[in-house]
């Protein structure tokens, strides 16, 4: 089979293409990118051989007609602007697609998908994807799930921390300050609950949690609960959810004051031609990489609670992915580009064929997911502890 990735040189991209090429019956990835020198930056990571380059002379858009038309199935990690344009393209070829993008943005295109026969599945990465399946997991453990916290965010290890962020890029640092200014829904005692992005830092909505060999880890509301919780059956009596990301302690307290002073404003400021939160990416950003021989960790946890034969229960999901220092892929990458390359695979063989914009918490099949993602070293920890 065939299959695509379009931005394959970004920093997801190139893992999604390295996993791939080393799984069994991939014949040949297309890797489309605006970068020329896509050879150049995967040498030493994958067999070259088995990569096509397509490299646009004009916008992204106008290529993807014909690189989907010719392929099984396609990945997309284009900058988040031009997932549209990937997914029309995917109707219109009718070839399977997998974006890590939430699909609330192109909502409006799922009569479409599904009168063409085509299965897109949406938000299938890390935070949001890994965490979606783990809910389709535990709600077969459950008679009635009560409360649900999900946790995740990439840190350094602690030898690799720089003050006073104690952060570092494994991602793209100008969405990790849209991230900031991003709205959250949070569920307490059984109603819903607004957390607009400039409260989201509040002392009132962050707590921390412990991690076992880190310690004490900062959470800050930065998701829409409700939305996921809307989709499990054995959650209609929900008392308590919130998505959180986590960072180590002080992260909050940094960005507090500053977004109350607007440095995360996207309005451009007069005379100087970009927005402060852009001045802050290009600022911050350079002084924020990551050495060769230091690691980012990608920390998940999910805690589910309820009730199961009348006995109080709550199960509890851990995973820590870290960076390869062989490969230089980062454990944000692993986290998102291995998720994609599994499910893409799985709907180039119509193991998933259901038509439609689709959801890994109610499409994707649990058990060979995290199968897949065991065989590449990324297990979850889970533990049940009975009330």
């Amino acid at each position: 089979m065939k299959i695509a990735v379009l931005g394959g040189l970004g920093l997801q991209g190139r893992a999604a293409i390295a996993d791939l090429v080393a799984s069994d019956g991939v014949e040949e990835v297309v890797c489309v990118d605006t970068a020329p020198d896509g050879a150049a930056r995967l040498a030493g990571l994958t067999d070259l051989s088995r990569v096509r380059f397509v490299v646009p002379e004009g916008a992204i858009a106008s290529v993807l007609g014909n690189v989907l038309d010719d392929v099984d199935a396609a990945i997309d990690l284009l900058p988040q602007p031009l997932m549209r344009d990937a997914v029309q393209a995917a109707i219109a070829t009718r070839t399977p697609l997998v974006t890590t993008n939430y699909g609330k943005a192109i909502a409006d295109l799922g009569a479409a998908a599904e009168q063409a026969g085509v299965s897109i599945m949406t938000e299938c990465g890390l935070d949001p994807g890994i965490d979606l399946v783990l809910y389709a997991r535990a709600a077969r453990q459950f008679d009635a799930i009560t409360a649900i916290d999900s946790y995740c965010g990439g840190i350094p290890e602690p030898k690799a921390m720089a003050k006073p962020l104690c952060y570092k890029v494994s991602w793209n640092f100008d969405m990790v300050l849209v991230s900031q200014n991003r709205d959250s829904v949070m569920i307490e005692d059984g109603e819903r609950v607004a957390v607009p992005a400039g409260r989201q830092h509040d002392n009132s909505f962050i707590h921390e949690i412990e991690v076992e060999g880190l310690g004490t880890l900062e959470a800050f509301p930065n998701g829409d609960a409700l939305h996921y919780v809307e989709m499990l059956a054995a959650a209609k009596g929900l008392r308590r959810s919130g998505r959180y990301t986590l960072r180590w302690p002080g992260w909050s307290a940094f960005w507090a004051p500053l977004k109350e002073l607007g440095f995360l404003s996207e309005d451009k400021v007069s005379g100087i031609g970009a927005s402060p939160r852009e001045f802050l990416g290009r600022l911050l950003g350079p002084q924020l990489q990551y050495g060769p021989g230091e690691k980012d960790l990608c920390v998940m946890r999910n805690v589910f609670s309820g009730t199961q034969g009348g006995r109080a229960k709550t199960v509890t999901s851990d995973l820590i992915i870290e960076r390869d220092l062989a490969s230089g892929l980062f454990g944000m990458s692993l986290g998102v580009g291995y998720p994609a390359s599994i499910v893409a695979q799985m709907l180039a063989h119509r193991e998933i064929a259901t038509p439609g914009l689709l959801n890994p918490l109610l499409h994707v099949p649990d058990e060979p997911f995290f199968d897949a993602l065991a065989r590449r070293g990324i297990k979850v920890t889970e533990t049940v502890a009975w009330n």
